[in-house]
């Protein structure tokens, strides 16, 4: 059976509606990060929140979630036999007396210095051997079960060419592929940021499917890859009003903007908005004649899922909980992977 997997903030893990409890196999929560070759988290002010989700659903998995956009301290902590056995280590720990199913790895992204963090070119091989280091030190672990050890990867070719991913499947059980924000972050030109599939006006070939075979291709099997979705929009401004905006060139590039919940109450078919379909990208739009919006809705999700089954993957997670103040679409993901799962 497919999996459906939540990215939960911390400071929000304690609002989780009890039905998105239920529903969710796999939370991770965002974000642990990296302090002096060790993870650094906080976890004593999640105990009791924690608790009412393993009362609610005593089946669902937790994993702890390590890094996201910005985090340094991996390549420093990666670099030497030390620095992994080190960070290993406190990943074990934490693991232990926090009861965690498992640590998610969350390294935006090796070799690559995006927003100042350490890089190397060695992070390419040293990603391997930290993996291979903490999943040594996870099989160790004083726990019910064996824990869990996953990654979030981007979703394009930038992330295959800097890891080793046939060796790195092997120490995992899913990689999670980042497919959102797909539509290059400096392009001043509409397009969608979390689309199935390629299309004409696009400045790439970025897509889930894309990403997909990307990462069959680098040796990751079906059976361990996740795709995501996303719960935000990115918007851009000053857009040529011309063919309801699709494809046109604007003042200002796709930036974040509004979340689904804000997006439902006040943007879709509403104030000046009008909601647009893609065919052949399989993904929602709005426009207004000056502002254009691409994000993730009910439609693009229901294809998504139905991808995921066809192709066998290990299941479809989503970022984040927190953007979805409606509390319909972790319903509406795990209903229709229950429904078609049963066709």
């Amino acid at each position: 059976m497919n999996r459906l997997i939540g990215y939960v903030g911390l400071s929000h893990i304690k609002e989780m509606k009890e039905a998105d409890i239920k529903a969710l196999d796999i939370i991770n929560l965002a974000f642990g990060t990296v302090k002096e070759d060790k993870i650094d988290w906080e976890y004593e002010k999640s105990t009791a929140a924690l608790r009412r989700i393993r009362s609610l659903n005593p089946t669902l998995k937790i994993l702890l979630s390590v890094g996201g956009w910005g985090c340094g301290g991996f390549s420093i902590a990666a670099t030497t036999a030390k620095g992994r056995e080190t960070f290993a280590k406190s990943a074990k720990e934490f693991v232990e007396k926090a009861g965690l199913d498992g640590i998610d790895i969350d390294w935006e992204y090796p070799c690559i210095p995006a927003t100042g963090i350490d890089a190397s070119p060695d992070d390419k091989e040293n990603f391997t051997l930290l993996l291979a280091a903490i999943r040594h030190q996870l099989d160790q672990a004083n726990t019910p079960a064996r824990p869990m050890l996953t990654i979030a990867a981007g979703g394009g070719a930038y992330y295959i060419e800097h890891t080793q991913m046939e060796q790195v499947q092997e120490l995992l059980d899913y990689v999670q592929i980042m497919t959102y924000d797909l539509q290059e972050a400096y392009i001043k030109q509409t397009g969608h940021h979390t689309n199935l599939y390629p299309y004409p006006t696009a400045t790439s070939k970025a897509s889930v499917d894309n990403a997909v075979n990307l990462y069959l291709k680098a040796g990751v099997p079906p059976h361990k890859i996740v795709i995501g979705v996303a719960f935000y929009s990115r918007k851009w401004d000053g857009v040529l009003n011309v063919n309801q905006g699709y494809g046109q060139p604007a003042l200002t590039i796709g930036d974040f903007g509004p979340d689904y919940g804000d997006l439902a109450n006040e943007y879709i078919n509403k104030n000046g908005y009008q909601r647009y379909w893609d065919s052949e990208a399989k993904a929602p739009y709005l426009f207004n004649g000056e502002s254009y919006i691409s994000y993730d809705d009910q439609e693009s999700i229901a294809l998504k899922i139905k991808y995921v089954q066809e192709k066998g993957l290990y299941g479809i997670m989503y970022w984040e909980y927190k953007c979805d103040t409606t509390y319909e679409l972790t319903q509406f993901m795990a209903q229709t992977l229950k429904q078609k799962a049963q066709l």
